[in-house]
């Protein structure tokens, strides 16, 4: 896929991971439109990356809004091949918390965010995706999940978090074998610890403490660092069906 001629919708674009990767969208010369609920944060984004890129408020649990904001964005694209979806929540919680078990509503909650919110992007895009001019190689388009290394190392607390992101790898390959026929890829990276909002709370001790669980480099991951990966997905078509790894090769202890 050329990265020049990117067309494409980033969920939860107006910060941390998905603002790394339309930041690197428009600096290789594609378009972006940024789906999120964060209306000003969307706009100081689109003022920073210009007529690249544009905002449409769009909150992933909500179908018909899906549906309509990946329309629009479509529209302004001219076109779309390449969605990446970056919404979600932590959504940390024991199953049996200091106030009792945890609510079933809780955790449906994570579920609507992180798994049902991807499969509704996920629909939207494709349905478009498969109306594109292929490439020479056939190819209409890419759709890549944000998944965890607590899809697979899971730690206490992450009952709901871990289910999610272990559910959106597990879309990928059934996904993938589905839109082949169409010329659609589906991938996945698993990030480790990064220095996004989501980690913004964190002491300095604990950050310390975190980096120094990487075997190397020794250090939270960079936004920039996913970006980077999400372009060279893009760039490498035998890419496909697949979830990799993008954490200095952490494995998280259980708490």
């Amino acid at each position: 896929m050329d990265v020049k001629q990117l067309k494409a919708i980033v969920t939860g674009g107006a910060s941390g991971l998905g603002l790394a990767v339309a930041r690197r969208v428009a600096a290789e010369g594609g378009r972006v439109a940024l789906l999120d609920v964060q209306e000003a944060a969307g706009a100081a984004a689109v003022a920073e990356l210009g007529g690249a890129a544009t905002f449409v408020k769009c909150d992933v649990t909500d179908e018909a809004g899906v549906n309509a904001a990946v329309a629009a964005a479509h529209a302004w694209l001219g076109g779309l091949n390449l969605a990446v979806n970056c919404a979600g929540v932590i959504g940390a919680g024991r199953l049996l918390g200091r106030d009792g078990p945890m609510a079933g509503s809780f955790f449906a909650k994570v579920v609507q965010i992180n798994l049902i919110g991807t499969l509704l992007v996920d629909k939207a895009c494709a349905a478009l995706m498969q109306h594109e001019s292929p490439n020479a190689e056939g190819e209409r388009g890419l759709i890549v999940h944000t998944s965890s290394v607590a899809a697979y190392e899971g730690q206490v607390g992450q009952i709901a978090y871990s289910a999610t992101k272990a559910g959106v790898v597990g879309m990928v390959l059934p996904m993938a074998r589905e839109l082949a026929r169409f010329g659609i890829r589906v991938m996945a990276i698993a990030p480790g610890i990064f220095e996004t909002p989501m980690a913004g709370g964190m002491t300095d001790e604990l950050r310390a403490s975190l980096s120094a669980q990487v075997p190397f480099p020794p250090r939270l991951g960079r936004p920039e660092e996913f970006a980077d990966l999400v372009l060279a997905i893009a760039r490498n078509s035998m890419l496909n069906g697949e979830t990799i790894r993008l954490d200095g090769a952490i494995r998280m202890q259980p708490k």
